[in-house]
């Protein structure tokens, strides 16, 4: 009995986990490309097209800070694999840091 607590709950945790790495989280954006860019500012203005495509006002101000639609973004890349095809997943984080206290 106390084997399959322990299984379930390793398992709860590993997907907590997984779930906070890939940047599941409310408020976050997550952008997805297939191909690769290795050139910084080349991945910078893909980021921002895509995001205007989906009708987004973005604005980068450097350092990895993005402002979206007013908001304050900090961007986390990650390379994951999925399905064995190498992607380039783009996490946008709301700056939570910047927030404006009413």
């Amino acid at each position: 009995m106390y084997i399959i607590v322990t299984i379930l709950l390793i398992s709860l945790l590993l997907f907590f986990l997984f779930n906070w790495l890939m940047g599941y989280k409310k408020g976050n954006i997550i952008i997805d490309f297939n191909e690769c860019y290795f050139n910084f500012n080349e991945y910078i203005e893909a980021i921002k097209k895509k995001l205007e495509d989906d009708g987004r006002e973005v604005h980068y101000k450097g350092n990895g800070q993005f402002e979206i639609d007013g908001k304050d973004y900090l961007f986390i890349e990650r390379n994951v694999s999925m399905g064995g095809v190498p992607v380039q997943r783009t996490i946008l984080k709301l700056d939570e840091s910047k927030k404006e206290s009413l």
